[in-house]
């Protein structure tokens, strides 16, 4: 091989390894994904990462091993019919706060079981890994349904906190309902609209 080639073959093969880093680098991120997997997840990483007392690796690794088990689920979308009873029994629901807090919470945890798995996630038989699925898909809100379960099971929790527990899960069955609109359906999505939602007859809940 003469000096000329050799030079020109280790050019180019300095030029595919520069090509292959920044492949990767694109794919990854120069920090190893923690920017990618920050976008997707956004709360859900803070929260997964503190889950994981600040070890990022593990932190990272859990988040790849959900979108790797959950990211292909294609949610349903829900028939109207399905999808106004259940906004009907969440409003019930919701109505009988002020009597029954803690029923109330229990029913929404159910509810919110049951839609999910109506959608397409993982079955009421699996609800740890309904919670993953909808983490990977609605990372915004899956902390609603965490805490509605928490105070569920919780014999101290105070009716405030039962409140702001159905409160928060109600952002993700909103979602959830949303999210499985036929193309082209109105959202109906004023302040004051969510707000009357949020509390149909003044309580707050």
């Amino acid at each position: 091989m003469s000096m000329q080639t050799a030079v020109l073959f280790l050019a180019a093969t300095v030029a595919v390894l520069l090509a292959a880093g920044f492949l990767v680098r694109a794919l990854t991120g120069t920090d190893g994904g923690a920017s990618s997997l920050k976008r997707r997840f956004g709360p859900e990483y803070d929260r997964t990462l503190e889950r994981h007392r600040g070890d990022s690796e593990s932190a990272h690794r859990d988040l790849r091993e959900r979108l790797e088990g959950y990211g292909g689920i294609r949610p349903l979308p829900l028939e109207p019919a399905v999808r106004e009873h259940y906004t009907a029994q969440w409003t019930t629901l919701q109505e009988r706060f002020v009597d029954a807090p803690r029923q109330s919470v229990v029913d929404a945890d159910e509810l919110l079981t049951r839609a999910a798995e109506t959608g397409g996630f993982p079955d009421a038989d699996r609800r740890e890994e309904q919670l993953a699925a909808l983490s990977v898909h609605h990372p915004r809100h899956v902390e609603g349904m965490r805490e509605i379960r928490r105070a569920g099971r919780s014999a101290s929790a105070s009716t405030e906190e039962l409140r702001e527990a159905l409160v928060h899960a109600r952002a993700l069955f909103e979602e959830l309902m949303e999210t499985r609109r036929p193309t082209g359906a109105v959202r109906p999505r004023s302040g004051r609209h969510r707000r009357r939602l949020l509390d149909p007859k003044g309580s707050g809940a």
